[in-house]
């Protein structure tokens, strides 16, 4: 990895540049994709499935009896461990799950605040060549936290026509009620429009690559509901002279062999780290199986080193990063000085991996710079807010003065003849 040696704070916007997105052709293909699914439905998803997943689908709603059987596919090794991540993201997720507020704010005027679910959410699991169970969790569990009544999952069939077990084990202990065989922009559009199958829903959650990261975008800005704007994978490393420079490479890599456009950046005050790291990347890519992609993600990544604790934090709060890993000697010092991050993990014996899997936080994460002001996914992404109000006679009278008031400097003479006509009465 590139280092850089104390630069000065105008050339830390430069540095920290996340690598470029060519959005321009992507876009005119995500645009027909929805076009046509919002058209043609059931026979269009099922088109491009033939042409973009090489399979020929006779239903693209998946049998329960299909899921139910997943549980006798997956080795017992691998369904303990998902046992307890599931236990771990329940625990911590349900503790989420708020009060509602009643105030009266004022004698004979109640404002309530009450938390209702969202009713019907699609969750999506990206396909490729690793079966992101994992996520499976961690959007479905909390969602079933939350209360939705609908949870469904769409995920893009593999070669054989089939969802790996593992997704589909993942999907019956979290409470998944649906799973429909549909990938790419094309899933991202069934959920958004519905379909002769697919139900239309509320809310859409989850991630993916270019193609699904648009239309997403596309369909927000329509009217339908997404989780959170979402880019390549990322992580930040702050790390003194005590850390391991085994450990730090090990962190680096976890985040670079997401993809070629992920981007990985170790701070330090310690001159003499950048070296030690760079000869244990040199060791470790050796022997992941992922070593090109890991490689082509170092280009867009660097080590700097900087005068100060003061000075990382800065950065690093500039930066804004998806996951923070804090291995120095005063962890929890550094992190009460953490504005902008999506996750964080404390000392030298919490990897990125852990946060991943199965600590119990969510791994579904703000990336690109977002988390200046997006959270990441919790039980709160699956509910909405809805307010109540409750006057009395005496309520009106307590405030409708001041609501007549308001209202004619603003303009708007109906909203105070509202008013005016109670009080007179």
């Amino acid at each position: 990895m590139e280092v850089i040696k104390y630069p000065k704070a105008e050339k830390w916007a430069t540095i920290l540049k996340r690598p470029d997105q060519n959005n321009a052709l992507v876009e005119k293909s995500v645009k027909e994709i929805l076009a046509d699914v919002k058209s043609n439905g059931d026979k269009a998803l099922k088109k491009y499935t033939r042409a973009l997943d090489g399979v020929q689908l006779d239903k693209i709603k998946l049998d329960n009896d299909i899921i139910n059987r997943s549980e006798g596919e997956v080795g017992l090794s691998l369904k303990n461990a998902i046992d307890k991540a599931a236990e771990n993201i329940e625990k911590f997720h349900s503790r989420q799950l708020p009060e509602d507020i009643e105030v009266a704010v004022q004698p004979g005027m109640v404002c309530k605040q009450k938390s209702i679910p969202i009713e019907k959410v699609g969750i999506y699991i990206p396909g490729g060549t690793a079966p992101l169970f994992s996520s499976v969790l961690m959007m479905a569990i909390p969602a079933k936290i939350a209360g939705c009544k609908q949870v469904s999952l769409f995920t893009p069939p593999g070669k054989s026509g089939k969802i790996d077990p593992a997704i589909l084990y993942a999907a019956s202990i979290s409470g998944v009620d649906d799973v429909y065989l549909a990938g790419g922009a094309q899933a991202i559009a069934a959920m958004a429009y519905g379909t002769e199958t697919v139900p239309k829903m509320d809310k859409i959650l989850g991630p993916g690559n270019q193609y699904v990261t648009l239309a997403k975008q596309l369909v927000n800005a329509s009217g339908v509901a997404i989780d959170m704007p979402a880019g390549p994978s990322e992580v930040m490393v702050i790390a003194d002279k005590l850390a391991s420079p085994d450990f730090i490479a090990a962190d680096l890599l976890s985040q670079a062999e997401h993809g070629s456009d992920s981007q990985v950046f170790l701070l330090t005050t310690d001159e003499s780290l950048p070296q030690k790291v760079n000869e244990s990347l040199t060791d470790y890519l050796k022997s992941i199986s992922r070593k090109n992609i890991a490689e082509e993600a170092l280009l867009n990544s660097k080590i700097i080193v900087l005068s100060s604790e003061d000075e990382v934090m800065k950065m690093s709060n500039m930066y804004a990063p998806e996951h923070l890993i804090i291995s120095t000697q005063n962890p929890q010092e550094l992190a009460e000085k953490v504005v902008n991050a999506g996750s964080v993990f404390l000392g030298g014996y919490t990897p990125e991996s852990l946060g991943d899997y199965a600590s119990g936080t969510n791994h579904v994460l703000p990336t690109n710079g977002s988390a200046r002001a997006y959270s990441g996914l919790n039980v709160d992404s699956f509910l909405k807010k809805i307010t109540f109000q409750n006057a009395t006679k005496m309520g009106l009278e307590n405030i409708g003065n001041s609501v007549m008031a308001m209202a004619e400097a603003e303009g708007l003479d109906a909203h105070k003849l509202a008013v005016e006509i109670r009080m007179d009465k």
